[in-house]
């Protein structure tokens, strides 16, 4: 008689959706599937709408907002109405810019986020098949096993299990749960396995949210914060100007209303308008260049920690090899024959974990006629490989009788079986004799269910690296970033596979536990010189991101089990392989969906011209600010009246910060080594830079002054200075966009087009008879353009080179040559 599995268990009040019986070796139908879906809907929480009008509103505060409401607030105080109209114009543009690049933004987060939606392992009509967990309706059968998010509420048929079910109850401690036993939606498998019938879905469920289990973190990206700070030593610097500005003037004897026009032209100066927009667009356009690449980001600090990154720890299998394992010798012991081997290695797998290793004796067994005739045996007992027991064991009934079946390391099984001491050397000669050629060796042993086991024999399975393995290693290594292979695999495996694909000096795990080894040297010194550890438990990968970490590195870890999840939390860059866990993708901020290195190839470099692209955009802003202010101030300083109109450095600002949103899609050059997250260097160059071209403008409104009769009209005067304000700004983004010579690389055709179009249209507005505006003559226009683009392409771009080579090169030297840096928590 079948026994029948219900969904329903009237002890449990929360899980109350009826649903029919089910045959737990069959599984529903799929039209019951159908069925039941319409009456009871998706396995998911829907989002909660958010109001787009409360959005929008959001826009018009923060720092940038808040500045032009200030500078609006001092033009209607002034009477200056038209600059108050084109502030306010200027502050609806700003918040739908903005409101609708964060719309588009979040477009592309949902989209990555209905990519990393949990999949469950389901039987229907009478298969196994992978599903989003979303479909799964009441009664479906399901399995879990470690690494597993619980999709759904469930009650467990078979196997027993240790859970955490943590994030729903705040218990710390796993929880045991066996057969007839609820689990709950959100929970995760630690240990065991089973199968599961679905009892509650959806809102139905006791915890919910079951589309949420993979969050996309946005924690503020560090080089944001260094903005926000840069931001505020502007405001600080201008501070300062219009100190010095308020104490001349009254010594003059100036009122405060005379002087606050110059305080509104500076506080004009220094608004970063399109802050909030350059980092929107800059992770929007970066996040999705990455997700075409296969690269999905769930947290948006990973194109900065993938920029810094210069040590990166891969798995052995799957990321270095095909993780396609292959039967390559069969040693028969004990008289056993090598289909005998082969059969009690498949009896000791299960196909509906689609583990590599069970599948490959599943295979080989399925392959060789004979092998698995006879009674089809019943499994009774399943204990799938846990990376602590090194096995797998299951206890089979065949013919009325119960036996033993097993298979996993070869040390392992040889001690259950208490092999004597010559059969261990011998075993360790045959080990290490496949491990030369690459291989990985596995004992496989049968007995009675309550008697000793027998050793029967060893398979040797072959795991080759992956064809692009070597060059891409090869690549990461040529852009400045460390390689070390780590594997759970014998020392000699690890050995030679490390060979085929160029890595050298593999060390074993346990070396840095070892007092010998470890006599006056750091435990990151250790690991920071060798090219892999051989024999590392999951949990030991924490430890080696800690202790290179420790040492000074900015690490990436690539993972794939539930083990691997604190490893993968705690570096810089955590990434989840194709064939993750649901656990690993959680705590990583990096999923791939191909195998390999080739995505991480990928990410490296988009994430060094994200970097590359957010470092132009804050030279490029403190240089511009200490050119207006410094120009404005110093000119006021000398001549005793303004050179330039609150209206036209509005417009100044305006243009120049929108043009520069092009900077997000600029065509850069990654840089060939690791990125620093000090940026001092950078700072100091920049404000040099600033200082350059504020003796620039100095010089050219001296030389000139008469030629053009700036003198003589207010306006003329007004327009030179916007103009040559104007065109130094357009010239310098072409400049720093390059830390080579501006020549290096062409812009890409976006920027080209922006910055175009920005001279164009202020060179016209001077034309419009726009207020304090007057037309200069062609001649002057020329003369003007001329000169920024000698000082800005030539002496500047030259000046830029020199000083990156000092500072920044200089100090990052300095600092490779030092101290490991102290890191934050």
């Amino acid at each position: 008689m079948t026994t029948r599995a219900s969904a329903m268990n009237p002890s449990d009040e929360h899980m109350h959706t009826p649903a029919p019986d089910v045959d737990p070796s069959k599984g529903l139908a799929s039209g019951e599937v159908l069925r039941i879906r319409q009456e009871y809907g998706f396995n998911e929480v829907a989002d909660e709408k958010r109001r787009q009008l409360l959005e929008f509103l959001g826009k018009f505060g923060g720092m940038s907002a808040f500045m032009l409401e200030l500078i609006l607030l001092i033009s209607l105080l002034l009477g200056k109405h038209a600059d108050a109209v084109v502030i306010a114009a200027l502050l609806v543009v700003n918040a739908v810019v903005g409101f609708l690049q964060e719309r588009r933004a979040s477009g592309i987060v949902d989209a990555l986020k209905s990519r990393l939606r949990v999949a469950s392992r389901v039987l229907r009509d009478s298969a196994w098949q992978v599903v989003p967990a979303r479909d799964l309706v009441p009664g479906d059968i399901v399995r879990v096993r470690p690494g597993d998010f619980v999709p759904a509420d469930l009650r467990l048929l078979s196997g027993s299990l240790r859970i955490d079910q943590s994030a729903m109850t705040g218990e710390s401690a796993d929880v045991p749960r066996s057969a007839g036993e609820a689990l709950f939606s959100g929970s995760v498998v630690r240990r065991g396995e089973g199968d599961a019938v679905v009892v509650a879905t959806g809102t139905r469920t006791l915890y919910g949210r079951t589309t949420e289990l993979v969050r996309l973190a946005k924690p503020k990206l560090h080089i944001e914060e260094v903005v926000g700070r840069l931001v505020r030593w502007l405001f600080t610097i201008l501070g300062l100007l219009l100190g010095a500005v308020l104490a001349l003037a009254a010594i003059r004897g100036m009122t405060m209303v005379e002087i606050l026009p110059l305080m509104l032209v500076l506080l004009m100066s220094a608004v970063p308008v399109a802050l909030p927009v350059m980092f929107t667009v800059s992770m929007a356009v970066g996040s999705r260049e990455l997700a075409r690449l296969g690269v999905l980001v769930t947290r948006l600090s990973a194109a900065e920690d993938a920029a810094t990154m210069d040590v990166l720890c891969v798995d052995k299998t799957g990321t270095v090899t095909m993780n396609r394992l292959g039967v390559a010798e069969v040693v028969p012991l004990a008289g056993a024959t090598e289909d005998e081997v082969l059969q009690s290695g498949a009896l000791a797998s299960r196909e509906a974990n689609n583990d590599p290793v069970d599948m490959v004796f599943l295979a080989a067994a399925a392959g060789r006629s004979g092998v698995m005739d006879g009674p089809v045996p019943a499994t009774i007992s399943f204990e799938p490989f846990d990376p602590e027991r090194r096995r797998t064991e299951a206890v089979i009934e065949q013919d009325g009788r119960r036996f033993l079946v097993m298979k996993g390391a070869v040390r392992t099984i040889a001690g259950i079986c208490r092999e004597r001491p010559d059969t261990l050397a011998r075993l360790d000669a045959i080990v290490a004799a496949s491990a030369q050629k690459g291989y990985r060796t596995l004992a496989v042993a049968r007995g009675p269910e309550a008697g000793a086991c027998r050793l029967i024999g060893l398979v040797s399975l072959y795991d080759p690296p992956r064809p692009d393995a070597a060059s891409l290693i090869k690549r990461l290594g040529s852009l400045g970033i460390q390689v070390k292979m780590l594997t759970g695999d014998a020392l000699a495996v690890a050995v030679e596979t490390a060979r085929l694909v160029g890595l050298e000096d593999i060390r074993r795990m346990s070396d840095l536990a070892s007092p010998e080894k470890r006599a006056g040297k750091a435990a990151g010194d250790l690991i920071g010189n060798a090219g892999g550890l051989a024999e590392v438990y999951p949990e030991d990968k924490y430890r080696v991101v800690r202790h290179l970490q420790e040492a000074g590195h900015v690490t990436g870890m690539t993972g794939d089990g539930v083990n691997d999840a604190p490893a993968l939390r705690q570096a810089e860059l955590g990434i989840a392989v194709s064939t993750a866990t649901d656990v690993a993708k959680g705590a990583a901020s990096v999923v791939l969906t191909e195998p390999g290195l080739t995505n991480i190839v990928a990410l490296v470099e988009q994430g060094r011209v994200i970097y590359q692209r957010i470092l132009t955009w804050i030279i490029n802003k403190i240089s511009r600010t200490i050119l207006k202010a410094g120009f404005v101030s110093v000119a006021f300083l000398m001549t005793g009246k303004f050179v330039v109109s609150a209206f036209a450095m509005l417009l100044l600002t305006f243009m120049t910060d929108f043009a520069k949103i092009a900077l997000a899609t600029d065509r850069v050059q990654p840089s060939g080594k690791p990125e620093t997250r000090e940026i001092g260097g950078h700072v100091l160059v920049s404000v040099l830079l600033g200082v350059a071209m504020v003796a620039e403008a100095l010089l050219l409104l001296s030389l000139c002054d008469a030629p053009f009769g700036l003198s003589e009209h207010d306006g003329r005067l007004y327009s030179f200075s916007f103009l040559t304000l104007l065109y130094l700004a357009v010239f310098s983004i072409i400049s720093v966009r390059e830390r080579r010579h501006f020549s290096s690389t062409m812009p890409g055709g976006t920027l080209l087009g922006a910055l175009a179009a920005v001279t164009l249209t202020g060179t016209a507005l001077t034309f419009a008879g726009l207020p304090g505006l007057l037309p200069l003559r062609y001649w002057q226009l020329m003369v003007i353009f001329g000169y920024a683009m000698l000082a800005c392409l030539g002496v500047n771009d030259a000046l830029k080179v020199i000083l990156l080579r000092l500072v920044v090169a200089g100090g990052q030297r300095r600092l490779a040559t030092g101290p490991p840096l102290p890191r934050s928590p």
